[in-house]
């Protein structure tokens, strides 16, 4: 199923003899190693030799080292030098903080530093909401995690955390003008990070937690709403689901369902999978069932924590009990935000007639599309190299461009529910099929439209 991709792309710098078969031979090499050339440039040419950079997409970093070896193998053929394009990408970060203003002279100095700028400091004491105005927290969002559920690669701590965090950073700058900042906290008591970002939310328009590891996140979120007048966001919980719902309203719309008649199960209760329940009972469908590792979440089972047992007091109609391939039968819809590789194209088989499956678990997913496309009517996943990717850049990005546009100083489901809306209004009638039911994370529409759909949810 996996094909290479760019996200373990290698530029080999090698010498070849100057004869009219080296590039042959060279991508024949790369073909046989089941790598593909993006790039094949010559940066030296001499009597005796040239010097190639190959630059070629791989699987993985084994693979990477196994089409380098292979190319090694060839007469004549000497490797110089190989280099990774994604650790490239990271020399010394990947966001960087610019002025907005010209420092040209002692004029210029003297309005943007001292002694103009005590007049601004003085006007802010004076009335506080003017630093909303006044200052960067009218555009900044600090981009909060303690590394404790680092993408799906689990707890590596906050400085392994920190080039996941600028690029979110990164995404809010590219796709909405946002100024974010990443916040990567040495701790992962939950007291301690409540309060540190207590103590740097003055400069904050609002927070974003990114890859905090469930049940934490689910306090630290809520008593950071409590204790805050700007809007605190759990991506991991509310980016997703926004997406899930925007692509489950299209969907349905593909397959001519309404969502009050469909079963609905969704397999991880995690932070992704509680926040997409949530906002999926907003829609009132006809019923949900979580299943997490050890089965299907019922009201009867034991040794659920407080995040389950509100769960199971919120769905699963019938009280049934069993494994994901039990819940799978009948069902209209499968969300999964779980584990790889928990069923195939037999359990499809056993859901409803035009049966949608989001497998969303990355890299690898619950499914292979490939499978889930024998029996379902559409089929999305996490990954860009299927169609129907679910990504959370086509919401958080112009969620928070509308809160910070309407000074927000909360976040609430509705707000959610219209971001969902515009993302899935941008896929018109005309677009619309099973292999097109959420528009591309490079569709520069998607912000404006969530940022305005946001915005008239929070100053309604």
């Amino acid at each position: 199923m996996p094909v290479p991709g760019p996200g373990y792309s290698i530029t080999v710098r090698l010498e070849a003899p100057p004869s009219a078969s080296a590039a042959g031979d060279l991508t024949s090499a790369v073909g046989r190693a089941g790598g593909v050339i993006t790039a094949f440039d010559v940066v030296e040419s001499h009597n005796d030799r040239v010097v190639i950079d190959l630059t070629c997409n791989a699987l993985s970093a084994n693979h990477a080292k196994d089409i380098t070896d292979t190319l090694e193998t060839l007469p004549g053929i000497v490797v110089r030098k190989v280099s990774d394009r994604t650790f490239l990408v990271h020399l010394g970060g990947k966001i960087e903080i610019a002025s907005k203003v010209p420092l040209r002279n002692r004029d210029d100095l003297s309005r943007a530093y001292t002694p103009g700028v005590a007049r601004v400091c003085e006007a802010i004491a004076k009335n506080p909401d003017d630093a909303r105005r006044l200052t960067i927290k009218r555009n900044t969002v600090a981009v909060v995690t303690d590394g404790s559920a680092v993408l799906g690669l689990g707890n590596l701590g906050p400085a392994a955390a920190l080039p996941v965090m600028e690029g979110k950073a990164a995404l809010f700058k590219k796709f909405a003008g946002v100024d974010a900042w990443p916040v990567c906290l040495d701790t992962q008591d939950t007291e301690e990070i409540i309060r540190a970002v207590e103590l740097i939310a003055p400069v904050y328009g609002g927070i974003n937690l990114e890859d905090i590891s469930a049940p934490r996140c689910f306090e630290i979120e809520a008593r950071l709403r409590e204790k805050l007048d700007i809007p605190v966001f759990h991506d991991d919980q509310h980016g997703t689901a926004i997406v899930v719902v925007a692509a489950l309203r299209n969907a349905l719309r593909v397959v001519n369902k309404d969502i009050k008649d469909c079963r609905i199960t969704v397999c991880g209760v995690g932070a992704a999978g509680s926040a997409i329940i949530r906002l999926l009972q907003a829609q009132t469908p006809g019923d949900i069932i979580a299943v997490d590792v050890d089965g299907i979440v019922h009201r009867d089972r034991p040794g659920l924590d407080s995040n389950l047992k509100s769960i199971a007091a919120s769905t699963n109609k019938d009280n049934q009990a069993g494994r994901l391939h039990d819940a799978l039968v009948g069902s209209d819809v499968f969300i999964g935000v779980s584990a790889p590789n928990l069923f195939g194209a037999d359990q499809v088989a056993t859901m409803a007639k035009d049966a949608i499956v989001f497998a969303l678990a990355n890299p690898d997913p619950e499914i292979d599309p490939m499978e889930a496309q024998q029996h379902a009517a559409v089929v999305a996943t996490g990954r860009s190299d299927f169609p129907n990717q679910i990504n959370n850049v086509l919401a958080f990005p112009g969620v928070f461009r509308g809160l910070l546009d309407a000074h927000a100083r909360t976040i609430t489901d509705a707000m959610l529910l219209a971001a969902a809306q515009a993302i899935a209004d941008v896929v018109d009638g005309d677009r619309l099929n099973a292999s097109f039911i959420v528009p591309s994370v490079f569709d520069n529409t998607v912000a404006p439209a969530v940022a305005e759909a946001v915005r008239k949810a929070a100053t309604s």
